[in-house]
């Protein structure tokens, strides 16, 4: 993907007004799933969810450009499967499945780690890693462990419910890992869409084979739940993704990827003020040393590779992904860098 120097001439309110767009939505898109999860069945929503995000981006991209902007070769499709089945199917699949029993600030902590789990497949493939981005590596999982443990001793968060967390970051984190070293399509809205269709389908399937088409009751889903979809679906998939394409173009990596600290403590506030989750000590202390361990591994590798530019976006890789960090779950694109120093987004 060829890069693209950020344009700088775009008024300071525009760019403020993008961020706090990603910083509000994508930090509420945990607490709007485990709203969703509250009545509906997890992988059919989340099937849906990107199913119709991707088909809008698409539509969006026709009305722009037209039917030849769909046009991907099978080696830009193939690809664009791969990372969204990683990132959608294993990340955003798992989330939904994990906050059904996990708080949704708890979850946005264990997802903040993606770029950790990035950092150790560099490692497992090969690549150097500096000492810096080692100790923030080890400082964030020693976080992780001091959110997990002292909750699956005391028996108040599911453990089993964590544990799926765990392997939705490391889901996210392949994904991430692979998006620069496969073919996707150049256009970041054709590798949005194409990922959430091919990852929103395999949500479905999944979905149907677990059961969950036989055990949804339309009559017993709360009007929370289709309002928190209907959000997941316009706002977290569509608009913070917009939004995020546009700082990508307008501002520097290092100001973009600083949603990566916003975001968990978007989540837990939001989970406390609307959901009434506990914030207790090992959350705190947890917090603290992944936000301070993510934020050391980003500066480190921006200071590794000063003329990085972002090229893409991420919470599309969805469910951001490839992005500078996603969202979840949900969740595409960053530079090629970044991708591998950011968060996604459920």
């Amino acid at each position: 993907m060829p890069s693209q120097q950020p344009d700088r001439h775009a008024p300071e309110w525009q760019v403020w007004t993008a961020l706090l767009i990603v910083y509000v939505v994508w930090g509420s898109t945990y607490l709007a799933i485990s709203v969703v999860v509250d009545t509906m069945p997890p992988l059919l929503t989340a099937g849906t969810r990107h199913l119709v995000a991707g088909t809008i981006l698409f539509g969006l991209l026709i009305a722009r450009r037209g039917a030849s902007a769909l046009r991907l070769s099978r080696r830009e499709w193939l690809g664009a499967g791969f990372v969204g089945l990683a990132l959608l199917l294993g990340g955003n699949g798992l989330v939904v499945l994990g906050e059904r029993d996990v708080p949704s600030g708890l979850t946005a902590l264990i997802i903040a780690i993606v770029p950790l789990f990035v950092v150790m497949l560099r490692r497992t493939f090969g690549e150097r890693v500096p000492l810096g981005t080692f100790v923030g590596v080890a400082t964030g999982f020693a976080g992780v462990a001091v959110l997990i443990v002292p909750h699956g001793i005391n028996g108040d968060v599911s453990m089993l419910g964590m544990l799926m967390l765990l392997g939705a970051a490391l889901s996210w984190a392949i994904g991430s890992y692979f998006s620069k070293r496969v073919t996707l399509p150049h256009d970041p809205i054709s590798s949005t869409g194409a990922q959430m269709l091919v990852g929103g389908s395999g949500l479905l399937v999944v979905g149907v084979l677990s059961g969950e088409l036989g055990l949804a009751r339309v009559d017993q889903f709360s009007t929370a739940s289709v309002v928190a979809l209907l959000y997941l679906i316009v706002f977290g998939s569509v608009l913070a993704y917009t939004a995020y394409t546009w700082l990508l173009q307008h501002a520097s990596v290092s100001r973009v990827a600083t949603y990566a600290y916003v975001n968990p403590v978007v989540a837990i506030f939001l989970g406390a003020l609307l959901l009434n989750e506990k914030i207790d000590l090992p959350i705190v202390i947890g917090a603290v040393m992944i936000v301070v361990s993510v934020g050391l591994v980003i500066r480190t590798e921006a200071r590794r590779a000063p003329s990085d530019t972002p090229t893409g976006a991420a919470e599309a890789s969805p469910a951001a992904s490839e992005a500078i960090l996603a969202d979840e779950g949900e969740t595409v694109g960053a530079s090629e860098r970044a991708a591998e120093a950011g968060e996604v987004q459920a």
